[in-house]
């Protein structure tokens, strides 16, 4: 199944292309950042001025992301009423709640809404023709990315629905990904919409795509539906989408029987010198 033109509406990462070394195609490079690969990675400080949210009566803008413990498990969930796009908002929320969970909680579940995982950065902002906050969101992204990459908890992804472009990355930064069996498309679109794939991006198909399914998800931009994702490498079980909630919290409960600072230190010595070199290209562009 390949419809690579599927594109949530509301996001897709258009117009926003990389050229290397941690630069994209609007305006100049990002600008530096502090940040350093460590087992605690920590969201940049700064925030770029958002655009159009949804607001609730009275003024006050709704979050795009809710969390909740739920014994043990910190349960993040992904919900904007539309495609979950990540923009400013979305990214500085979800860096927020993972910062609660890491200090309360033992497990991290992110979970999209009904019907939608993510479809990518938001492309309000990438249009908004402003290229400083566009800039900002994509390094802000890859941040993100890899800070769930090195997260020292367990992180498990329940892909309610579409997960596209960044939606697809977030899956493969996850420690054990369960699908929703629907008619729903996971995977990469970036070539199809004429853009490569930034480092963060290469660095996670490399090392958590099927090499079988490598070229064909990261060149090819195959959508696949979900059993054929998880074989790519994108999911690791698919259930009903009624079950998708409970499969995820069974998952991390399993893993929170692990011991947790084992897991911490092997998980950081798997990934520490890939995360590594990703935030050295941010921080030297």
């Amino acid at each position: 199944m390949n419809t690579a033109r599927v594109e949530p509406r509301g996001c897709i990462i258009a117009h926003l292309r990389f050229v290397g070394a941690g630069r994209w195609w609007i305006g100049t490079g990002v600008s530096r950042s502090q940040a350093r690969p460590c087992r605690r990675i920590r969201r940049r400080s700064r925030r770029v001025a958002p655009g159009p949210e949804t607001w609730l009566a009275g003024g006050r803008m709704a979050e795009p992301a809710q969390y909740e413990l739920i014994d043990h498990v910190g349960v993040v969930t992904l919900d904007d009423g539309k495609a979950n796009a990540f923009g400013p908002v979305m990214i500085d929320t979800l860096n927020g709640l993972l910062d609660r969970a890491e200090g309360e909680a033992r497990a991290v579940v992110l979970m999209g809404r009904s019907g939608v995982f993510s479809g990518g950065f938001d492309l309000k902002v990438i249009r908004g023709g402003d290229p400083v906050a566009a800039r900002n969101m994509a390094e802000g992204g890859a941040r993100l990315m890899m800070r769930l990459y090195g997260f020292p908890l367990p992180v498990v992804a329940a892909a309610t629905g579409h997960a596209v472009a960044l939606g697809g990355f977030c899956l493969l930064t996850a420690d054990y990904r369960v699908g929703a069996d629907g008619d729903f498309v996971i995977g990469l679109n970036e070539t199809a919409i004429g853009m490569s794939l930034p480092p963060f991006g290469l660095m996670l198909a490399r090392e958590r795509l099927s090499k079988r399914y490598l070229s064909r998800a990261a060149i090819g931009a195959t959508m696949f539906a979900p059993a054929e994702a998880r074989d790519a490498g994108f999911l690791d079980e698919v259930v009903a989408v009624d079950a998708v909630r409970d499969a995820a919290l069974a998952a991390a409960n399993n893993l929170v029987k692990l011991d947790g600072s084992s897991y911490a230190q092997v998980k950081q010595g798997l990934r520490a010198e890939s995360i590594a070199g990703v935030l050295a290209g941010l921080d030297a562009a």
